[in-house]
């Protein structure tokens, strides 16, 4: 009688504690307070051990997840707008994302990547975009530089971020500008010693040997993240094996004046049939970029557009361009845009500006692993120049373009619902 009576009250209990159970929904629509912080809410909630959703294309890409780790009050200090829900709202919102009949699509987050940024000790944080919005977002990261890359420290990361860098091993093209200042003076013997002790015969080749070595470990399932000139340069470097590309200023030897006819664009990932560009005081690497002195437009008209994908069937690139606007203002850097038609076909197209030929922002493949490309320097610094004072984020908690980078850091944790056949 009494196993009866206490059967009765379990089947009468357990679906109540059920449906009581708190779930969390942080909303990136417009309604969100804070869409930075947002992401490091959900990042730091699976370093600690716990999982969540991200809905695509729901609400601007909002997260669900319980209500543990003391998730609603660390929200509510970061000032992140979150909507506390029990059970069967939660479970009311995944059938609804997850119905055919809408271009939405619900991934699991399972794990926080490990990530490494690609900078020396001495950069300052406001010298990349990523680190501060990794900063201002809390999310951690270790920094790594040449030596560390050559001794394969690379393989204890998931996620790889390079930035304001030259591989082609020409100090950015700064030469002509700033050859006389200070700081250009201590780099180039910096980097210079650092080729020595590693015994290489110059800076070029060194970072050309970097960037063989992070292609590497893309190719077997690395993340790997680039922003402003460490886009085309990587790609420059890597099509260059074997070719002297850098003039006498540089290296101390004049560059391959076959060089051009001597790049193979089978070893780039993103970029194909550029020129490049030999000549020491002009402040461009090749004809990838798009330089802003050929790009006349007004600020105010300076956009670029994410393409919308199939969530359902296109998880990847929509999880890529999660966002709250479809068109996010433009940004120079070294690196400002890529030439469209320098892009290889294999490429996939995540943001463009409308009628200008112009690509800001790709993804592809290559062997196990992805590479993102984002092209300017600071999505919050319109013409970002040397010396110019940092980017305080906490003026930009809902920057649309720094929320593409931090897609980044959480589409390495995704995993993909396997589609009911």
């Amino acid at each position: 009688m009494f196993k009866r009576i206490l059967s009765i009250v379990l089947f009468i209990l357990i679906p109540a504690l059920v449906s009581a159970q708190q779930y969390v929904l942080i909303p990136m629509d417009a309604s969100q307070t804070n869409h930075l912080k947002a992401y490091g809410v959900v990042f730091n909630h699976l370093v600690d051990g716990h999982t969540g959703q991200w809905l695509l294309n729901y609400r601007g890409g909002s997260f669900l997840a319980t209500a543990e780790n003391d998730i609603i009050r660390k929200s509510r200090v970061r000032n992140v707008t979150i909507e506390t829900i029990n059970a069967s709202e939660a479970n009311q919102i995944v059938q609804q994302v997850e119905s055919n009949s809408s271009n939405t699509a619900v991934v699991n987050l399972e794990k926080a990547p490990k990530i490494a940024v690609y900078t020396p000790d001495q950069a300052l944080p406001w010298d990349d975009a990523v680190t501060l919005a990794l900063t201002y977002a809390e999310v951690e990261y270790d920094k790594i530089w040449d030596v560390e890359v050559l001794e394969g420290k690379l393989n204890d990361y998931d996620w790889l971020h390079l930035h304001h860098e030259d591989f082609t091993g020409q100090y950015g093209k700064f030469w002509s500008t700033y050859r006389n200042m200070p700081w250009y003076i201590a780099q180039v013997k910096q980097m210079e010693a650092m080729a020595e002790k590693l015994g290489f015969s110059s800076v070029s080749e060194q970072k050309k040997k970097v960037a063989r070595t992070i292609k590497e470990y893309v190719g077997n399932g690395g993340f790997l993240f680039a922003m402003c000139s460490g886009t085309d340069t990587f790609d420059i470097a890597l099509a260059a094996e074997g070719v002297d590309i850098a003039p006498e200023q540089f290296d101390g030897d004049p560059a391959d004046p076959n060089a051009q006819q001597k790049l193979d664009f089978d070893k780039t990932l993103a970029f194909e049939n550029f020129n490049i560009t030999l000549n020491p005081a002009e402040y461009e690497h090749a004809d990838i970029d798009v330089s802003p002195s050929l790009d006349r437009v007004d600020q105010s008209l300076d956009f670029f557009t994410l393409f919308e994908f199939s969530a359902k069937w296109d998880p990847v690139p929509t999880m890529l361009t999660q966002n709250h606007v479809s068109s996010v203002r433009g940004f120079y850097g070294q690196t400002t845009a890529f030439q469209k038609d320098k892009v290889k076909s294999s490429v996939v197209i995540l943001g463009e500006a409308p009628g200008r030929n112009q690509v800001k922002y790709l993804h592809g493949n290559y062997g196990r692993g992805t590479f993102t490309f984002y092209a300017g320097h600071d999505p919050e610094d319109y013409t970002h120049r040397v010396n110019d004072p940092p980017t305080d984020l906490e003026l930009h908690p809902n920057s649309p373009g720094y929320r593409l980078i931090l897609n980044n850091i959480l589409f390495p944790a995704a995993q993909k619902k396997k589609k009911k056949t």
